[in-house]
């Protein structure tokens, strides 16, 4: 259960800091600007990069349903272990979206108009080809990092994967937001309402295909 409880913890802190970042710095908004953009960018990847040294010897600090099913499907661990982290993780969303639409409102911030809900501008082909390729990207780089075979680099696998989030970000909040993982995804959607619901779909099968095709990529490489 305490892996489980570290999930939840962690994929609450990654969604309530990144964000609640792009609340913050009006992310997706005219008045916001490319600053917003990189700010929110670097929230969620310092996000990941604090969680992974702080739970990741309890866990493993997956925080993400893609990186946990990439992780089942490598066979790192069990079917049970999967559908549980997996759950946690999406409940420590949806805690982080409450507690965040909660102080948004008190703020007098729009919480609708970036909380990572995101939204198919470009066209649904487009956002799922989008979510596809950086959570594939994503997840390969957290299976390599974390990986055995790497050695004492494994020392600094929290660093280098919150690095690459921020580059994942940096590429995909143009087009789709970016998601690159449900639960975050799930959560603000469900205070948003709207078109972030309607949406949702593609931040849910767009990052769950990008983690399971990582796992196929990272087998075919590492044998």
């Amino acid at each position: 259960m305490k892996k489980y409880l570290a999930e939840m913890v962690g994929t609450f802190v990654l969604t309530f800091l990144g964000c609640g970042a792009a609340v913050a710095l009006g992310c997706g908004t005219p008045e916001g600007g490319q600053a917003a953009v990189v700010g929110t960018a670097i929230a969620f990847g310092l996000a990941v990069v604090a969680m992974a040294y702080t739970i990741g010897g309890i866990s493993g600090c997956h925080i993400n349903p893609a990186i946990t099913l990439g992780v089942f499907l490598s066979g790192r661990m069990n079917a049970k272990d999967c559908g549980m982290y997996m759950l946690f993780q999406v409940m420590g969303a949806v805690l982080a979206s409450a507690v965040l639409a909660g102080v948004a409102s008190t703020a007098g911030l729009d919480v609708a108009t970036h909380t990572g809900a995101n939204g198919a501008p470009f066209g649904v082909t487009n956002a799922l080809l989008v979510e596809i390729v950086l959570t594939a990207l994503f997840v390969l780089v957290v299976l390599g990092a974390t990986a055995k075979t790497n050695g004492a680099t494994n020392n600094f696998a929290g660093l280098a994967i919150g690095l690459s989030l921020i580059l994942i970000h940096l590429v995909g909040i143009h087009f789709t937001g970016t998601s690159v993982n449900p639960a975050r995804s799930i959560g603000p959607a469900l205070f948003a309402q709207g078109q972030a619901l309607t949406d949702l779909w593609i931040f849910i099968v767009g990052p769950l295909v990008g983690g399971a095709l990582a796992a196929g990529i990272w087998k075919v490489i590492d044998e």
